[in-house]
């Protein structure tokens, strides 16, 4: 940062603190324990794609660590906002494989000079019953340096009353984001 960034008040960006993702089996158990939510095996990277030959090589890299886990199945989809979302599913929830498949995936991104174009990571959590199933999401938003819980229900509709109590199950494993206006609706997001 110069002189003249100090003086104009701008900041340099926080890089991502993507250790942190290793701390959400722990969040997962407690879900789980707490309020019935198991893990779908289901979770994906979003991220403002670049181009050039950096990127093209990043991508290469990506698929060729994630092609070290037979277990990982990973796709690459584009969504309509332009961001680019790779999804890791298991056949068998393993969220600690999970976990690392994603960090990753993340560290290829940063490594290649990307780190500023991670939106945020997402791992999916099923509950309720057969008859009334019950979706949740676990939100890592990296500039924030935070998690959040989003509770589709569909028809883009949410269930706040789930988030919070999601919130208030997982609260001590992991940092979540206090500023609720941050929650932001991952409606077409590729997980849970």
């Amino acid at each position: 940062m110069g002189f003249f960034d100090a003086l104009l008040g701008r900041s340099a960006p926080v890089p991502p603190d993507l250790d942190v993702l290793f701390t959400v089996p722990g969040a997962a158990d407690t879900l789980q324990a707490a309020l019935g939510f198991a893990p779908t095996g289901a979770g994906a990277v979003c991220f403002k794609p670049a181009e050039g030959g950096a990127a093209a090589a990043s991508r290469r890299e990506i698929g060729d660590l994630l092609s070290l886990d037979p277990a990982l199945v990973p796709t690459v989809t584009d969504d309509e906002f332009g961001y680019t979302w790779v999804t890791c599913r298991q056949e068998v929830a393993d969220v600690p494989a999970l976990v690392t498949g994603l960090h990753a995936v993340n560290a290829a991104l940063v490594d290649a000079g990307f780190g500023s174009s991670l939106l945020c990571t997402v791992l999916g959590f099923r509950g309720g019953t057969e008859a009334a199933p019950r979706r949740l999401a676990l939100v890592y938003l990296f500039k924030r340096g935070s998690f959040y819980p989003f509770a589709p229900t569909g028809d883009q509709r949410r269930d706040t009353s789930l988030e919070l109590q999601a919130r208030a199950a997982i609260g001590t494993d992991l940092p979540i984001e206090p500023d609720l206006s941050r929650w932001f609706a991952l409606w077409d997001a590729p997980v849970p």
